[in-house]
């Protein structure tokens, strides 16, 4: 991941910013319905409004983290969680993204610095590069994925500026993999829900208290693996700079 390198000599912290999210939002803003009569309609955009939409919030996100230091962390369109099972947001194939959004993300590559990593989404390369001690990072993202991983995040959408610890990471995470995310196509284990999950972990969450709960309802420790995997994102002790590859989770 060559930003590793790049930004272990930036002075003030780089914002990584969830492109994903932040392009989708100012698309749909500048879509525009036209009834031309006749029950005939069309959809269209005007993309120097969504260009401007998207500029407004990241120059928003500088001055309220005094830096200039951006870095726009993308999704590629491969995805390695397939591999892991194919159910991976296997419902979101027939969604539409909207008009103009591929043109706003390839306007976005060419405009700043950015970065999209072979088989990754943006929450990945945002977790990596967070996650990373000689980095000095914030994640901005909406995404509730992103208290997963142990870093400094800015939320937003409430103002929140958080210093994720790693044993509120690690119960965010243990807490997806119980759940579950129906919107990215992994049910977690059947009748636990947040409120469940939250009784299971206490204050010590463990992995153990996780694979306890998927056997007492009757399911394989494997499968408790699996549905770790799908929910994890990825960390800096997950990835292999020196080859570019995914260290798979597993419980220690």
């Amino acid at each position: 991941m060559k930003y590793l390198k790049t930004l272990q000599s930036s002075l003030k912290p780089t914002l990584l910013i969830d492109a994903d999210l932040f392009l989708f939002r100012a698309a749909v803003v500048s879509e525009e319905e036209t009834d031309w009569g006749d029950d005939i309609w069309s959809l269209a955009s005007d993309l120097k409004v969504a260009k401007k939409v998207f500029t407004d919030q990241i120059e928003s996100f500088q001055k309220r983290l005094d830096t200039d230091e951006v870095l726009m962390c993308i999704s590629d369109r491969e995805n390695f969680r397939k591999s892991v099972h194919p159910s991976y947001k296997s419902n979101r194939k027939k969604s539409r993204k909207p008009v103009g959004y591929k043109a706003l993300v390839e306007w976005v590559q060419e405009t700043w610095p950015s970065h999209c990593q072979a088989t990754l989404e943006a929450d990945d390369v945002m977790g990596i590069l967070g996650s990373c001690p000689d980095l000095k990072t914030v994640i901005v993202s909406d995404d509730k994925d992103m208290k997963t991983i142990p870093c400094r995040l800015y939320r937003p959408a409430d103002g929140d500026l958080l210093n994720v610890s790693l044993i509120d990471a690690d119960k965010q995470f243990y807490t997806q993999a119980l759940t579950g995310d129906s919107t990215d196509g992994y049910a977690g284990c059947k009748g636990v829900g947040a409120v469940t999950a939250s009784k299971i972990l206490g204050n010590r969450p463990e992995w153990s208290l996780v694979e306890q709960q998927y056997v007492k309802c009757g399911y394989s420790r494997d499968d408790a693996i699996v549905q770790a995997q799908l929910a994890r994102i990825l960390r800096f002790e997950d990835w292999d700079a020196t080859t570019e590859t995914i260290k798979l989770w597993r419980p220690e």
